[in-house]
């Protein structure tokens, strides 16, 4: 493979750790640089790794010793550090969303395509066993032909658990935004892309208290709508309805289920690389459900497993953590968004093709 591709860190919070635990040693990658406003905490990053320098932001962007930049920022700046990387020359993977506004988006592949780097996005769970493994059935005629499916993500709000949560209730968060791209990216990979959304929402709450660390107890504004559900129309006729709130104490719904003529999957929470993959064919149910050996994805993976997917792709192949598939989600979101405003359906202008199915992967080959 050649030299190791270089890679610089922009932003070290909460997820970094998981990213750095990934990459750093790997054999494909070299972790050259780290940078956030918080200058401090890049010495102390950095202080932990070999050869790794501290930065600030704009030395890392223009930095010869990066190829690549992993944008870890809040939201809010993913377009504007992934423009300054572009604008270096250097490839951006980020986590997700893509862009905090549907334009901004656009307009940083518009500039990756001018200057010829690549833009990969997050979310790289549905590139594990779990979301790849029902893929893989549902493409083998497991459920027969897919009519409809549902996804669910409910939860109280992120604030109980992190320290710093104001940006989950800003632009550019909220829990579609949040955690929708797991949701939306993991449909793409089982029933293709999105054509047409119908959106509701609503924000019956104006502040959170945050639950842990150095400001328990703080109240902090929510400024995003904080429960969204809709209609998606696949291209190939599926319809997925999907709620998002982060309102809600607990569900006993699965992640998501495809229904088809011949059976329903489950399949497991797409903020996890691996789970159990569920199917109940139509005339076995006093069978049962049947649990289904993980038969496609990265074994084992890990957050990060979509860079190295992405920066190892050289040429042979789409990345499968790719911009054009962020960008595909972030607009059916924004779209879910914009049809509760407007209260209409709305058709999506973006498509995108299903990445390319990862193969059951052992460790030892993607590690």
């Amino acid at each position: 493979m050649g030299d190791a591709h270089r890679i610089g860190v922009v932003g070290l919070g909460v997820i970094s750790r998981a990213y750095l635990d990934t990459l750093v040693g790997h054999r494909a990658v070299r972790v050259t640089a780290v940078a956030d406003l918080d200058a401090s905490r890049s010495a102390a990053v950095a202080a932990e790794l070999p050869g790794v320098q501290a930065l600030s932001v704009e030395e890392l962007l223009s930095s010869p010793d990066v190829d690549t930049v992993l944008n870890l920022t809040v939201p809010a700046a993913h377009a504007e550090i992934a423009l300054g990387a572009i604008g270096h020359g250097k490839h951006v993977y980020g986590e997700k969303p893509l862009a905090a506004e549907l334009t901004d988006a656009g307009t940083v592949l518009e500039a990756a395509a001018k200057a010829a780097v690549g833009v990969g996005c997050a979310p790289d769970t549905v590139l594990g066993t779990g979301v790849q493994t029902a893929r893989a059935a549902v493409q083998a005629g497991a459920v027969g032909r897919p009519l409809f499916a549902s996804a669910v993500m409910i939860t109280p709000g992120h604030e109980r658990w992190h320290p710093h949560p104001d940006f989950y209730y800003t632009a550019g968060g909220g829990p579609l935004l949040d955690m929708g791209p797991y949701y939306l990216s993991a449909l793409v990979h089982l029933l293709g892309p999105v054509r047409a959304v119908i959106g509701a929402s609503s924000r019956l709450r104006t502040e959170r208290v945050i639950g842990s660390g150095p400001r328990a107890g703080e109240r902090i504004p929510v400024e995003v709508d904080s429960h969204v559900s809709g209609v998606l129309e696949h291209e190939g006729g599926v319809l997925t309805t999907i709620t998002t709130s982060f309102d809600g104490v607990a569900t006993t719904a699965a992640p998501i289920e495809v229904h088809g003529e011949r059976g329903t999957l489950t399949v497991p929470d797409p903020n996890n690389f691996d789970g159990e993959v569920r199917l109940l064919e139509l005339g076995e149910g006093e069978k049962g459900w049947r649990t289904l050996s993980p038969s496609a994805g990265y074994v084992g993976a890990a957050r990060g497993v979509g860079l190295l997917d992405f920066v190892t792709a050289d040429g042979l192949r789409a990345p499968r953590a790719s911009g054009e598939l962020a960008l595909h989600v972030l607009e059916t979101m924004t779209a879910l968004l914009r049809s509760s405003a407007e209260g209409r359906r709305i058709e999506l202008s973006t498509s995108v093709e299903r990445p390319v199915q990862v193969p059951l992967t052992p460790p030892q080959e993607w590690r």
